[in-house]
């Protein structure tokens, strides 16, 4: 039998409706990689007694000819996405040993559809950070090294654990959210596809909130049609979340193979960054190549307000935070630490339970948000953010489809080779995507080249409102022109 582990979710599935294994052995297989890849820190809690259970249970319907569009198939869940009676702590002290009563509305969907939970996946604390350096378990390990090199290097943030164990098959696939690049960026640094949904594509309920109007759940896959079959099951309107639309949802893999000819892409030429590495420059003319090749018509577009996404993001979002973390205060649920009285009782839980960067946005955004503030800065963020949306309805309004542009300014960097002294250095991984999240738009990383020292990198389309079906017929593209990505096996 080949190794389970490295097959794709789409061939999983096919060999699980063939009964060529059963979805008990298919999660052994990937048990069995977990323990062997635990240097990683991908995962933050296995679960393999639910684990062989789910299995046994799809193995049975699989059997009665009642499979549903997962069935049987192992995945991880970022530790952000509330699982029930299983321990969800955003990976941040203060939530402690949480074990919610309640399913996130994405979770909950996956199960409806027969997929198998392998565990709790790694992200940085309250999914603030890009390199997942952040998380009260310790930074997550790339599975890619540079080449004749043995350093470790950061998988990315905030959805590291995610990106690190679709990359070193420890699942088959995984769930994600992207608040400014979340999803794109890990994948980007890891070989692997990653696509943030359209805001409101998919329900927000259950999952620990950051950014309320930035937050998006999606999948991440080793492949573009992994992806769509995950997305089909993780889209959908829920009543109970109010950011939710309700329309139809598509059979997103039924684009994967579909033609492009004839499809307008957008350059945008404020995405040509001073200093922007010669590499990434390379691999971005090479995609549209390659989309050119398939019939794609190119044409350079403007959007003027890029240069000020990443300032007036990091106004938005922090404020939104400051927000959504003031319930946790030691009172309910999660850690607390005593003081003399009620308020010195919450300053000592906050102090000891959030880490240092989550400190840091907090109070920025209770800065920005602060009397004689909030105008200066948090408004003028929300007219910026208007602008920005502005550009994009600009290119889309022409007849632009999709927009190409890399996913990140660099490879994979060394854990604590960045934003050591200045934070912003960090923030700067996100040139490239925040702009998507300010707009509410769909964007999908793609895995397209190595750099010069063996490492992967990723281009990114962005496409129109609910257009994720546009994404994949182009994500394939380029998927099938560079081929797919596996580092080598270090860690076994």
């Amino acid at each position: 039998m080949t190794d389970l582990t490295a097959l794709s979710l789409a061939d999983a599935r096919e060999g699980l409706v063939k009964k060529s294994f059963t979805s008990l052995e298919l999660t052994d297989a990937h048990l069995v990689a977990m323990e062997k890849a635990r240097v990683l820190n991908a995962y933050v809690l296995e679960t393999p007694d639910q684990a062989r259970a789910m299995a046994r249970a799809a193995d049975e319907r699989i059997a009665k000819g009642e499979a549903g569009n997962l069935e049987g198939l192992p995945l991880g869940i970022k530790d952000l996405f509330a699982t029930r009676d299983v321990r969800t702590t955003a990976c941040s002290k203060i939530l402690g040993d949480f074990k919610p009563q309640y399913e996130s509305t994405v979770t909950s969907q996956l199960w409806r559809d027969g997929a198998v939970m392998l565990g709790k996946l790694n992200n940085d604390e309250f999914a603030m950070g890009s390199s997942n350096e952040t998380s009260a378990f310790g930074p997550v390990i790339n599975p890619w090294r540079r080449e004749g090199s043995d350093v470790n290097l950061v998988p990315g943030g905030s959805s590291g654990g995610s990106a690190s164990a679709v990359a070193a098959s420890l699942c088959l696939g995984a769930t994600g959210t992207d608040t400014g690049g979340s999803i794109r960026q890990p994948a980007a640094f890891t070989g692997i596809v990653g696509v943030k949904p359209t805001y409101g594509r998919c329900s927000r309920w259950g999952i620990v909130a950051f950014a309320s109007s930035l937050d998006q759940a999606g999948p991440f896959a080793r492949t573009v049609r992994d992806t769509a079959i995950l997305m089909r099951s993780m889209a959908g309107h829920d009543p109970k979340d109010t950011t939710s639309v309700d329309r139809p949802v598509p059979d997103y893999e039924a684009a994967i193979g579909q033609s492009v000819k004839g499809m307008k892409i957008g350059i945008p030429k404020e995405y040509r960054l001073d200093g922007m590495s010669g590499e990434i420059e390379a691999l971005w003319g090479q995609g549209a190549e390659w989309l050119k090749a398939a019939g794609a018509e190119l044409v350079e577009v403007s959007l003027p307000h890029t240069k000020y996404a990443l300032p007036a993001y990091y106004v938005v979002a922090p404020a939104e935070a400051s927000s959504n973390l003031a319930r946790y205060d030691g009172v309910r649920y999660g850690a607390r630490v005593n003081g003399r009285n009620i308020a010195e009782m919450y300053e000592n839980t906050r102090a000891a339970g959030f880490g240092p960067e989550v400190r840091r946005r907090v109070m920025i955004g209770t800065y920005v948000l602060s009397a004689g503030y909030y105008d200066a800065y948090y408004l003028r963020a929300q007219k910026v953010r208007t602008l920005i949306k502005k550009d994009f309805e600009d290119c889309f309004a022409k007849g632009v489809q999709a927009i190409l542009t890399p996913a990140t300014p660099s490879a994979a960097f060394g854990i604590g080779e960045k934003g050591q002294a200045d934070p912003v250095e960090m923030y700067l991984n996100d040139i490239f995507t925040v702009t998507v999240n300010m707009a509410g738009l769909p964007g999908i990383a793609v895995p397209a080249g190595k750099d010069g020292q063996g490492l992967p990198l990723g281009l990114q389309l962005i496409g129109r409102p609910f257009e994720e079906e546009t994404l994949f017929s182009l994500g394939e593209v380029i998927e099938q022109a560079a081929g797919n990505f596996t580092p080598k096996n270090w860690w076994a």
